[in-house]
């Protein structure tokens, strides 16, 4: 799942994905990974949305939270 945001401030859209990404990663086997758009500005990104993450994708991650889940219990 993308999230997406618009706001007036580049900054402000890279924390606001960051924050994003921080809280699916407490549910989620997968690394939420914050992408970097010319247009869009900054989204946060589910790895598990695309399987392996596509080159033009992965080339334009700034950052990665991994996912927090575990199923060793």
């Amino acid at each position: 799942m993308a999230t997406q945001f618009q706001s007036t401030s580049t900054s402000d859209s890279y924390f606001a994905a960051l924050a994003a990404a921080a809280r699916r990663a407490l549910h989620s086997f997968f690394d939420q990974h914050i992408i970097e758009d010319r247009e869009l500005g900054y989204f946060a990104l589910d790895e598990g949305d695309y399987h392996a993450l596509p080159a033009h994708l992965a080339a334009r991650v700034v950052h990665t939270v991994q996912g927090a889940m575990s199923d060793e219990f």
